[in-house]
This record gives C-alpha cells, sequence and structure tokens, in this order.
C-alpha cells in the first residue's frame, strides 16, 4: 500500500468523500481506512447541508476479525 499524505482539514476530507461518492458507496471504514477520514459522519452531514442528495443504510461487514455494524454512504444524481 503507498502512503499518502492527505490534509486533514475538513474540506479536503470532504472533497475527497465526494470524489470517492461519485464512483461508488462509501462504508464508514472505507472512509477511514483508503480515505484518512476518522469522523466520516461529521462530513457526510457537511455534505448533505451543502445539498448533495446522499443516502446512508446500514450494513454489517466481516473484516476477518469480526463482523461489524456499520454506515454505508450513496451520492444519488440531483434531481
Amino acid at each position: 500500500m503507498t502512503k499518502k499524505n492527505y490534509s486533514i482539514n475538513a474540506e479536503s476530507q470532504r472533497n475527497r468523500i465526494l470524489a470517492h461518492l461519485q464512483s461508488s458507496p462509501l462504508t464508514t471504514l472505507l472512509a477511514r481506512l483508503d480515505l484518512d477520514v476518522m469522523n466520516p459522519s461529521q462530513r457526510l452531514f457537511e455534505l448533505k447541508a451543502l445539498g448533495h442528495n446522499i443516502k446512508t443504510h446500514w450494513e454489517t461487514v466481516d473484516t476477518g476479525k469480526a463482523k461489524h455494524r456499520v454506515v454505508s454512504y450513496v451520492l444519488l444524481a440531483k434531481v
């Protein structure tokens, strides 16, 4: 895995999340591990407040060590 130096400011985190959502759904685990966003729920709340049509649903993910109930986020097209 290549090391990436991501900015930890809120705007950069929102941009990373939004870029990811434009191509595929995002779970809280993926946001933390791949996008280095430790509090994805706050960033998604902010994106929703900015007018992005993002839906959430719960799913169970098996990490190989345990099963975790996590939120999955999906960006829907603007109407």
